[in-house]
């Protein structure tokens, strides 16, 4: 998978407003409504791969962002003509969600009579040790690591898409980051330098 890089991040959503095709979807143009998708699509996907555990699960992941877009869209926030910054924490929102939905699907079988052995193929799925430290952190976390560190937004496009004073921004971002440094095992490591991309090729 392609490292994020943040001025081409940054660059695009410049590049390509939706503030324009916003403005149809919230009178119900469907078209300008998928324009806005195919922009943001593959983005979106790439950050739920990052967060579940299957390709399937993150596709089903996009489905549901899009589809509470849509839903929501009188209430979705633009950040400078961009709706990719609600886009990618709704994403945070519903891959928590449906983690938390399998985990419990899984509690639910583990109580049934255990069936005959088959090998696991997803057990032997190489994923980075900041993926998986990623997905054990709190909702909050994730959002603003996400933003921050994967895609690059400032301390005020990330104040505007989360609802919350920029002020709190960097203590927030602060916090995270060092517990994301815990879980990696090193407090020394830094957001900036990790692999992000190593969940899948």
């Amino acid at each position: 998978m392609e490292p994020i890089r943040s001025s081409r991040t940054l660059q695009g959503m410049r590049d390509e407003p939706d503030s324009g095709d916003w403005a149809k979807a919230l009178v119900g143009d469907g078209e300008a409504f998928g324009r806005v998708f195919d922009r943001h699509r593959h983005r979106v996907l790439r950050h739920c791969m990052r967060l579940v555990p299957a390709d399937a699960d993150a596709a089903d992941t996009v489905a549901i962002v899009f589809l509470e877009a849509w839903r929501n869209r009188a209430t979705v926030r633009l950040v400078d003509g961009s709706m990719l910054p609600w886009l990618l924490v709704t994403a945070t929102n519903v891959a928590r969600n449906l983690t938390r939905a399998a985990h419990r699907y899984r509690a639910a079988l583990d109580r049934l009579p255990p069936p005959e052995p088959v090998p696991d193929h997803a057990a032997t799925d190489e994923e980075g040790d900041a993926v998986r430290a990623l997905r054990q952190l709190g909702r909050n976390d994730q959002q603003i690591i996400t933003l921050s560190v994967l895609e690059g937004y400032s301390e005020r496009e990330i104040a505007t898409a989360l609802g919350i004073p920029p002020g709190t921004v960097k203590s927030r971002l602060s916090r995270a980051r060092a517990r994301l440094a815990a879980r990696l095992g090193d407090r020394t490591t830094t957001t900036n330098s990790v692999d992000w991309d190593g969940a899948r090729p």
